[in-house]
């Protein structure tokens, strides 16, 4: 490998730090929603109760050399025959520091390299301290990898001729403030000014509360169109769900169809991807088979930060304080931000289509792809930011989370190397986003 690949293996792990940030939880920086937890003493918040430990113990399964194909096989302990590539011997011991780190119950990274070669493992079990294990072939939701989706469609309107990138929002929906200034491309790359709604207190109040509540557009643009601007359009950057909301909104409105329909018909079909799906808002159920999602934190408790109590920390640490499952957690407050399920298989395909081309026609893919505006620079002259639906770096992309389920897709156009990871237990108890951290760590193996 290159030198510069290297330096651009290397500078997508920033990338991926930079995604953490941004996932669709309700809180501002990516928070759990879901059953109430514990307080800040490290006991159960009054009405909930912790998951069954069961039988401590857990079990890791690997398989090498994934097809390029949608549809996984159940995963299989690796020959020990020399078979891995050779980036597997440095990258399995930072994959257990992780998990151990941050107390991952289950999860999957998957890498395809052309140059490199293909690898996958599926460690953990579905269950808190179970002993099913976890199988590539397992569905998790994945949160802010939805809006990649979402901006897709958008962009096939746009060809269709059905809209255009510099048309005001006001044009779709005159409720939105200054919606004659904000175009829709500023919703897609995030300068709108519109405030996010998942930081809305009584959101996260209600969400603790009232977690198979079912909630619906207009409910989530009320809360986010009443919030005053973060800046005039154009003049800034602020990641906000209330953009994607809109236009998912905007794509029932010029489609006159469901957007789990529109999703279906435009990218799941045509690719392939058979275990992905944009659920009804009143589906609360995870596609079989799936892990369960865990965490330890309430939505109102985290609302200015993931990382919880140095108590609640020590004891999830030690084991004496297990999870909450919150698997059944309705997602529809995420929606066109963060609503869809997905598995590691079908986010490779699709990133890489995502990214690659196939899913636009060749000019507005170029344009996507040119779409990004820098929000910072690294000493070695990569630039990341925001662009038409994804984040850029070595590796374009994005990252997800909803409660008990982090995600993280990317792919490198200049080596065909796609890196796709999941976790549950999502957010870790300090705070960090497990499968973010799980690509870094592939990211670094991969640089050498």
């Amino acid at each position: 490998m290159t030198v510069s690949r290297r330096r651009r293996l290397a500078a997508a792990a920033l990338a991926a730090l930079l995604l953490a940030g941004c996932s669709s939880s309700p809180a501002a920086t990516g928070s759990t929603a879901g059953s109430p937890a514990t307080g800040s003493s490290g006991s159960p918040a009054t009405g909930s109760s912790p998951v069954d430990p069961g039988t401590a113990g857990s079990t890791s399964v690997t398989s090498a050399g994934p097809t390029e194909s949608a549809v996984t096989s159940s995963s299989t302990t690796t020959p020990d025959d020399g078979s891995a590539p050779a980036y597997v011997a440095g990258l399995q011991p930072e994959i257990d520091r992780v998990v151990a780190e941050l107390g991952i119950v289950g999860g999957v990274v998957l890498v395809r390299s052309p140059e490199l070669g293909d690898w996958s493992t599926a460690f953990g079990t579905r269950t808190y301290r179970g002993d099913d294990p976890v199988t590539l072939d397992d569905h998790v939701r994945i949160g802010s990898n939805t809006k990649t989706m979402t901006a897709t469609v958008i962009l096939q309107l746009v060809q269709e001729g059905k809209l255009k990138l510099d048309d005001p929002v006001s044009t779709y929906r005159p409720d939105v403030p200054n919606g004659e200034n904000i175009t829709i491309g500023q919703l897609m790359d995030m300068r709108s000014g519109l405030g996010n709604y998942t930081t809305d207190l009584a959101l996260n109040e209600e969400q603790d509360a009232n977690p198979s509540r079912v909630w619906m557009p207009e409910e989530l643009l009320a809360m986010g169109l009443a919030m005053p601007p973060e800046f005039a359009p154009g003049q800034g950057w602020f990641y906000s769900n209330t953009n994607y909301v809109l236009l998912g909104v905007i794509i029932e409105q010029l489609t006159g169809h469901k957007v789990e329909d529109e999703f279906a018909s435009r990218i799941f079909q045509p690719l392939g991807l058979q275990g992905s799906s944009m659920p009804a808002l009143a589906d609360a159920g995870i596609p079989e088979p799936h892990p369960q999602g865990y965490t330890y934190g309430t939505n109102v408790g985290t609302i200015d930060s993931n990382e919880l109590s140095p108590e609640i920390q020590a004891a999830a640490a030690d084991g004496s304080l297990a999870p909450f499952d919150v698997t059944g957690l309705n997602p529809s407050w995420g929606w066109t931000a963060g609503g869809a399920i997905s598995t590691a298989g079908d986010l490779a395909v699709y990133v890489k289509a995502m990214v690659g081309g196939g899913l636009l026609s060749p000019e507005v893919q170029q344009e996507r792809m040119d779409s990004v505006i820098p929000t910072t620079d690294n000493p070695d002259g990569q630039k990341y930011g925001y662009g038409l639906g994804l984040f850029p770096g070595g590796f374009y992309g994005h990252s997800g989370e909803l409660p008990g389920f982090n995600s993280f897709m990317g792919y490198d156009p200049a080596t065909a190397t796609t890196v796709v990871t999941w976790a549950t237990n999502a957010p870790a108890p300090n705070g960090k986003p497990p499968a973010v951290s799980l690509a870094q760590v592939t990211i670094g193996a991969l640089a050498g």
